[in-house]
């Protein structure tokens, strides 16, 4: 039994913990927040241009389809106004009978004067289909640097020269060479979709993902890449293997699989190749001014719940230290933590703290929501995105305790196993 002395003593160490945290967390979602309102809140309205077109580079530009995307007619025709003097686009499909065909060679037809194929057919390079779907097309490319674009994404027409840009930087004598340039997701209020999971999606999205993931790209202490909209060198890809260890310039061995078609071994091959680009070659990424505006359609809560459930056990496989304080970077806990300490040390009431955090915590997520949004186009907050904010600070832990216990996900209807590297391969009976 402890003393009461010691017993005292340990509760004064744990409360300062709480509250040492709940500052930690305070100050993360700030710099989030801030870097959020510089790099999104006034970027520009005019698309930069290249003249002439001789001096820009060739980005070749693969979007891998799959079936009737909500938006998608619009989310490809985003495609060809890229206002960029030098890029074609390389549609893949692996079905000659795909619904999406239709949309783009009707797309291909009204813009003749872009450079536009369609890729059919897959090769089975390991257990993701976007890989597989893909690596045609990677192949195929006439151009090094490569822009990887999902199907439910649409785009400003002058998102790939900004790109361009952060891209082919000068190098700093004391920074790493820019490899990748990604693209946080946003959801526009017209494409959140009615359904209670696409409300729960864009709440998610353009609030505490938002936050998170700038705030951890501006820290620059690790790769974090989500693959919605992707542009870097084919000639880093083709260097680097998904083992996270650096390249030898001397292991010569062609024997070991590189480039693209290694990363179908993984179901977060966006992740990987960003993470191998960051260890393997140590070069860096970085964000551009623009953002990739995501299309969530109709999404059940049950459709959200098992979309979360699917990443967090992938991510459990890929960075286990980091998914295991996961909870902990949830409002709900860290605010319900730290009140306790509050009031243990300095008798603050817990039902004047929680109140006053999440109001606080809210209004920063706006903040978050509102820079994404862009100072020329304001947002409008109703009783449903409160409503969905609520619900999906509410579901968090939930979700999370429910997918951490397990090892197997479902993707576009099939069933895999996540191995403890990482790497998927397709569960018995799938």
């Amino acid at each position: 039994m402890l003393d009461d002395d010691t017993r005292t003593t340990m509760y004064r160490v744990l409360s300062s913990v709480g509250l040492g945290w709940y500052s930690v967390m305070w100050v993360i979602a700030s710099v989030g927040a801030i870097a959020a309102r510089r790099r999104y809140r006034y970027r520009p309205v005019e698309h930069l241009r290249f003249t002439p077109s001789s001096d820009a580079p060739g980005v070749s530009i693969l979007r891998p389809l799959k079936g009737l995307d909500p938006n998608l007619y619009t989310n490809l025709e985003s495609t060809f106004r890229q206002e960029y003097p030098n890029f074609e686009i390389l549609f893949s499909v692996a079905d000659e009978d795909d619904q999406a065909l239709p949309v783009v060679r009707e797309l291909v037809r009204l813009y003749p004067s872009v450079k536009a194929q369609i890729v059919i057919g897959a090769e089975d390079v390991g257990v993701n289909p976007k890989v597989n779907n893909l690596v045609r097309s990677y192949r195929m490319a006439a151009h090094d640097m490569l822009w990887v674009l999902d199907s439910n994404v649409f785009v400003d027409p002058g998102t790939l020269a900004r790109a361009v840009e952060v891209l082919t930087a000068p190098k700093s004598p004391k920074h790493r060479r820019i490899a990748v340039v990604h693209h946080v997701p946003f959801v526009d209020a017209s494409a959140a979709g009615s359904f209670w999971g696409s409300r729960v999606e864009a709440a998610f999205l353009n609030t505490t993902h938002a936050k998170m993931y700038v705030a951890i790209n501006s820290f620059k202490v690790d790769s974090c890449v989500v693959g919605k909209s992707n542009l870097y060198r084919r000639s880093d890809v083709d260097r680097v293997d998904g083992t996270l260890k650096p390249v030898d310039a001397l292991d010569l061995d062609p024997s070991k699989q590189r480039g693209f078609p290694s990363f179908g071994r993984f179901l977060a091959e966006d992740n990987m190749i960003a993470s191998a680009i960051w260890h393997e070659l140590g070069l860096r990424h970085d964000l551009s001014t623009d953002v990739a505006h995501n299309v969530v359609g109709s999404m059940t809560l049950g459709d959200y719940f098992w979309r979360r459930v699917r990443w967090i056990r992938v991510r459990k496989y890929m960075v286990l230290s980091a998914t295991v304080l996961e909870p902990f970077t949830e409002s709900i806990l860290f605010a319900t933590l730290a009140s306790f300490s509050a009031n243990y040390l300095f008798g603050f009431p817990e039902w004047l703290f929680i109140p006053a955090h999440f109001i606080a915590w809210f209004m920063l997520d706006l903040d978050v929501y509102a820079s994404l949004s862009g100072a020329h186009s304001p947002i409008s907050i109703d009783h449903w995105f409160v409503a969905a904010w609520l619900l999906r600070e509410l579901m968090c832990l939930p979700i999370f305790f429910f997918a951490i216990v397990g090892s197997t996900v479902v993707w576009r209807g099939r069933c895999y196993r996540i191995l403890r590297n990482g790497e998927a391969a397709l569960a018995s009976g799938s």
